[in-house]
């Protein structure tokens, strides 16, 4: 009777493993489309010469045409919808929120990507892309609860963004240095916190929403990547 409960129990788990494992892939399948598909508009938008239909340049500089503010904008508001589709919407509509999220962001960052060189932004995406990759292992092997953290970074990440809205008035090179460290260090401490999390939901989850907590999760993860690399560039970019 006792090897016959350890067999269903070993076996139960490997259910859950495999499911799992299977599930971390869809995410970060999303994940990395998602990443794709804001690289391709970036460098669409550029290439094509696009990117002036989103500011209005100047002889003094260039400044945000009525679009340019649109798009800016856009990928905020939606965020604020996805969870009401993630609960009620249908898989497809899940889906076709997240690849409009990801075309709207790279629409809204490509003028960022202009002030940098093609090299120091290749270097900054690896490195991005190493720190990312590390957490996220952490965050799905580590056996300690990391719901303190995350609650502290996103603490520390309603700081910041009252720092950068100050930032835009006075225009502080220190406090603009000290800002982009201090985002580096909350989207390293959310990325190893929303991988468990993901993890964490997948088990205690609905299997009827599985598709959608999926993309949502990929959100999640898309959101913490992209925000580590922007830091990163402002820290370690080269501007043209």
């Amino acid at each position: 009777m006792i090897n016959e409960r350890v067999s269903v129990s070993s076996s139960a788990k490997e259910v859950v493993d495999e499911g799992l494992r299977k599930y971390m892939l869809k995410v970060y399948n999303y994940m990395t489309g998602g990443l794709v598909l804001t690289a391709l508009t970036v460098y669409a938008l550029i290439a094509t010469g696009w990117i002036a239909n989103f500011y209005n340049i100047t002889p003094n500089g260039a400044d945000l045409s009525a679009l340019g503010w649109i798009v800016l904008f856009a990928p905020l508001v939606m965020v604020f919808f996805f969870g009401h589709a993630v609960s009620r919407g249908s898989l497809l509509q899940v889906q076709t929120m997240f690849w409009i999220f990801s075309v709207l962001m790279g629409a809204s960052i490509a003028p960022i990507m202009l002030l940098y060189t093609g090299a120091s932004v290749t270097r900054v995406f690896l490195i991005s892309a190493s720190m990312f990759g590390a957490m996220s292992i952490y965050g799905y092997t580590t056996k300690r609860d990391l719901t303190g953290i995350g609650s502290f970074m996103l603490m520390g990440l309603l700081g910041l963004i009252i720092a950068s809205i100050v930032n835009i008035f006075w225009a502080s090179s220190g406090l603009y240095y000290a800002i982009s460290v201090i985002g580096v260090v909350i989207f390293v401490g959310l990325t190893a916190y929303d991988v468990q999390k993901i993890r964490n939901m997948y088990v205690e989850g609905d299997e009827d929403l599985s598709g959608r907590i999926a993309i949502s999760g990929a959100l999640s993860l898309y959101m913490d990547f992209i925000n580590l690399f922007l830091y990163l560039l402002r820290l370690l970019g080269d501007r043209r």
